[in-house]
């Protein structure tokens, strides 16, 4: 009798770890689902607010026409129209001066490079 009540324990605590384990698990894998969501979900909504406005990068024409260092409103303002850069690399009014080797120097510098278009 006493074996038997032993087996049932050791039953019994085998499957409440086990079922405790599942639901960790389960408890993590719905988390990171969470996580995924709300991060694609900000970057949908960001991207969203962004206007594309190549004027708003005159902060830095300065810093692309003469190698001068980048101040922070134009790091600010390259790094809010990030998402529309390769918009304005196809635009053959504003190719040569985005996609200048001074352009992609000031991105650098702001630690925002250019996207891969």
């Amino acid at each position: 009798h006493t074996q038997q009540h032993s087996n049932t324990l050791i039953t019994y605590h085998t499957n409440t770890h086990t079922r405790s384990s599942k639901m960790t698990m389960r408890f993590v894998a719905i988390f990171a689902i969470v996580l995924f969501l709300v991060f694609v979900q900000e970057t949908k909504v960001t991207k969203a607010y962004v206007s594309c406005n190549p004027l708003q990068l005159s902060p830095c024409a300065n810093a692309i026409t003469s190698s001068t260092t980048p101040t922070s409103i134009c790091c600010s303002k390259l790094k809010e129209q990030r998402p529309c850069l390769c918009k304005y690399m196809k635009d053959p009014r504003l190719q040569k001066m985005i996609s200048s080797p001074n352009a992609k120097k000031v991105a650098t510098t702001c630690g925002s490079p250019f996207p891969n278009c």
